[in-house]
């Protein structure tokens, strides 16, 4: 019986036996005296259990003075060994997306709980830890109060007004917004909503947000229907009502790797005769795309549809200039 299942037996037995001796317990968990002892006040410390001895009953009770309505249970009794490790992966994520302790003091109680989890398992979780790389690349910097009032919003229900810096075309303007749903994508944060002076959906990006109040009216609802269809139906975050269909060819080389790679729920691709990967993907706006493309360099080439392909032989020429000398 590994500690795991120690502390799952100690819990049960008190629960049906209301008095527990220790000999009770050492022959029911085959475990010596020393051994009882850590476990003991392992589950004290580390899950709060309220096990007492109980001098008259001569034997171990949990405390039944404990607040109304608190009722004591062994977190994560459930998870075993590869459980857990799936578990410590999760907890890298969460620490991955607290950017600046965006989100720390709103997970720290369930990464708590993870720990206390993790600590329960024949690994220490500080031994799991080391052997766990989660690293992340372009992340922007957030304001903990724009995110918190957004946050806010979304779940409340609320229009909120922003003054929005585009960084595309560098212009400043106040809007309001009615938040659809927040949005963690390639190490950032966006937040899909209706934006009442454009009267459309779009999605802006969080770290663009100058300051951002509640304007105290109630959200415009949008279907989740339309949302998909609008801002999912084709490549990238941005979506858009007309879509376009891109079509690439990726060289031998290059293949092995793209041919691996989901780009839409909705792609089409094939090899030709030569090895050359060929992908269709839906798109609206083309901004992600392009730079995609570009990511590729000669190992791509675009070949519908027209407008796309004179863009992007327009940015190579561009590129080209810059190292002419």
């Amino acid at each position: 019986m590994n500690r795991l299942e120690r502390f799952y037996k100690i819990d049960q037995l008190l629960q049906q036996r209301k008095i527990v001796s220790r000999q009770m317990f050492l022959e029911e968990l085959e475990i010596s005296p020393a051994t009882f002892k850590r476990d003991l006040e392992y589950m004290r410390d580390r899950f709060q259990a309220p096990v007492v001895w109980d001098t008259e009953a001569r034997g171990y009770r949990f405390e039944t003075s404990t607040p109304i309505g608190k009722k004591f249970e062994l977190p994560g009794l459930w998870f075993d060994e590869q459980e857990a490790y799936a578990l410590l992966t999760m907890q890298h994520l969460l620490s991955s997306l607290d950017q600046g302790g965006l989100i720390g003091p709103h997970i720290a109680p369930l990464m708590s709980r993870l720990n206390a989890i993790l600590g329960t398992a024949n690994t220490s979780a500080q031994d799991l830890r080391k052997r766990f790389r989660i690293l992340t690349v372009a992340t922007r910097k957030l304001t903990l109060e724009h995110f918190s009032a957004i946050g806010a919003a979304l779940t409340q229900r609320e229009r909120i007004q922003i003054q929005y810096h585009a960084r595309g075309s560098d212009q400043i303007t106040e809007r309001e917004i009615s938040p659809q749903r927040l949005i963690y994508y390639r190490e950032n944060w966006y937040i899909d909503a209706w934006c009442h002076l454009r009267e459309g959906l779009r999605s802006f990006a969080i770290d663009c947000i100058q300051w951002a109040k509640p304007s105290g009216k109630k959200a415009r609802e949008v279907a989740n229907k339309v949302l998909e269809d609008y801002l999912i139906s084709g490549y990238g975050l941005f979506g858009g009502e007309t879509l376009q269909w891109a079509k690439l060819r990726f060289n031998p080389e290059r293949a092995r790797w793209v041919s691996a790679e989901c780009w839409h729920p909705k792609q089409r691709a094939s090899f030709d005769q030569e090895g050359r990967y060929i992908l269709e993907v839906p798109y609206a706006n083309d901004q992600e795309l392009v730079m995609e493309i570009m990511r590729h360099g000669a190992a791509v080439e675009v070949l519908e549809p027209k407008p796309l392909r004179i863009k992007i032989r327009q940015e190579l020429t561009k590129a080209m200039t810059i190292y002419s000398s």
